[in-house]
Order: C-alpha cells, then sequence, then structure tokens
C-alpha cells in the first residue's frame, strides 16, 4: 500500500493511507543503503506486519528540518522582539529556492513598531513584491487560509516569531503551544518539539521546529547565485560573472545595485552567504 508518513517519534513512523493512519517500523535494508524515511515521504508499507518497504524516489529534501515533499513555504518573519532581519530573511528564501520550494513571506508583529519603521518595512516589502514574491501580514487570515489547498506548506522562520500564534488564529483547534522572547536573547524559545505533517484548508501543512543551523557551505558560489531570482533579469559583458570583483561597467548586477533597482540589503547578504560561509 502507498501513503505518506506524517510523523516520526523516535523508530516509530506513522504512515497516512486513504485517511487511515498505521504505525510502521522501518526495514533494516535502509539503514544498509543509507536511506533515512522522514516526514513527507511518500512510501510503500506492509499494513498487515507494519513495515515500511520501499521510500518513493522525493521531489525535493530539506536537512533542517528534516522533511521531504514540500510544495511551499511560509517563512514567518516578525518585525520586533525578534527584531527583523533581512539576512535571515534572504538565506530562507535562498534555501527554498535552491531546493524549488515556492516561498512566501508573512509578516507579524507589526503593531509592535512606529509608523516610520512600518514604511521602512514597507519600502522593502515592496521590493520582494516586485521581484515576485508574495507578501502576507499576520492578520489576513482570509488570504493566507488560501495558499494550502491542494499544497504542502513548510512553516518556518524566526524562533519566537509568532508561527504557533499564528497557527491557532489560522485554526484555533491546532492549540500550539506559544512560547515566550527571551528579552535578554531576543529571540524565543522552540514551542515545535517535532517534524508532523497536518491535514488543514484542502492542504497539509509540516510543522517543524524551525530551519536552524542553515549550512550554505554545502553549495557552490553558482548555485547561491542563482538562487538570488533577481539576478536573472540582468545580463553581465561575461557569463560567469560573480558580481562580486568585477568592474561596474562589465557587471550589470552591481549597477542594478549602484542604481537602486536590486536592495542594497539583498546584495550585502549575497556577498555575506558567499564569504561568510566558506562556500565552496
Amino acid at each position: 500500500m502507498r501513503g505518506q508518513i506524517v510523523k516520526i517519534l523516535s523508530n516509530l513512523y506513522f504512515v497516512n493511507v486513504d485517511g487511515i493512519v498505521y504505525e510502521c517500523h522501518s526495514r533494516g535494508v535502509f539503514r544498509n543503503k543509507k536511506i533515512t524515511p522522514v516526514v513527507g515521504d511518500y512510501c510503500i508499507i506492509d499494513e498487515k506486519d507494519k513495515y515500511i518497504l520501499e521510500i518513493l524516489p522525493r521531489k525535493n529534501y530539506l536537512v533542517r528540518p528534516l522533511v521531504a515533499n514540500i510544495d511551499q513555504g511560509l517563512i514567518v518573519t516578525s518585525l520586533k522582539v525578534p527584531d527583523f532581519s533581512t539576512n535571515l530573511l534572504d538565506k530562507l528564501l535562498l534555501i527554498m529556492e535552491i531546493n524549488k520550494i515556492k516561498p512566501i513571506i508573512c509578516i507579524t508583529k507589526e503593531d509592535l513598531v512606529d509608523d516610520n519603521t512600518k514604511k521602512e518595512i514597507k519600502k522593502i516589502m515592496d521590493y520582494y513584491i516586485k521581484i515576485g514574491y508574495k507578501v502576507y501580514y499576520n492578520y489576513e487570515l482570509n488570504d493566507i487560509k488560501k495558499i494550502f489547498k491542494d499544497k504542502t506548506t513548510v512553516f518556518t522562520g524566526q524562533t519566537g516569531a509568532g508561527k504557533s500564534s499564528l497557527f491557532n488564529k489560522l485554526d484555533p483547534s491546532l492549540n500550539f503551544d506559544t512560547g515566550e522572547v527571551s528579552i535578554a536573547l531576543g529571540r524565543g524559545k522552540h514551542t515545535t518539539r517535532f517534524v508532523e505533517l497536518i491535514s488543514l484548508f484542502d492542504g497539509k501543512l509540516v510543522d517543524t521546529p524551525g530551519f536552524s543551523n542553515i549550512d550554505l557551505s554545502v553549495y557552490s558560489k553558482e548555485t547561491i547565485r542563482d538562487g538570488f531570482i533577481e539576478f536573472s533579469n540582468y545580463s553581465c559583458k561575461y557569463k560567469d560573472c560573480m558580481h562580486i570583483n568585477e568592474d561596474i561597467s562589465f557587471c550589470s548586477i552591481k549597477k542594478a545595485v549602484d542604481d537602486g533597482e536590486i536592495l542594497q540589503s539583498r546584495y550585502d547578504n549575497y556577498i555575506k552567504f558567499l564569504n561568510d560561509d566558506k562556500t565552496t
């Protein structure tokens, strides 16, 4: 029988087959083949003996969190407590682009910032909208509900940004725990303890503990460059241009940054991702 892993607790795999959840174990052959079943995996099970027999091919796969076969990702981004970070936002957008996951941005805690900050954030979000990303605010609940239909969506973002609170507003029956934010550290405590796939609004939701310790060193410089989607709108003189040390007269990306067409923080983060993470 074909099903999908919706939750993993210790060595027990919960597999949904046409609405019926089977508690299964995995075969030892998976360890020999270095295959790790993860939430989101489609699989073949022996429903009688409760064993996973085969993991079917994945369309994508994330390491942190361990999850597979994701269509889109809702990046929950706080404006205050914890403070808004273009670096983290761009890193999450990059990870999703690399893994062929459609990113969607959701802004929370707008009520905690002043009007000037709201205007600055709006300018930044207008840029993300311009380059093709959808942006919602956490009070636009009816619009957010519509994105789930027929999709598998992963929620992620800063710890303490309000993911669990947003869950509960979307569907109070979910009743997720919400955590306080440490004033000293400026970040929240993890309230999600494990990865789980949940049915929601005619789609599937993956609640995760967050994208922790994102490591970009596993990606080539070219992969990181190509993950900045707006770069593809420009043509440099040299096809292998990395948009770093090249003269501005040869690099259309550097010129676009200089002209204000590309957001300065996006370009700055691009440089940081290439250099700080010691990419190959």
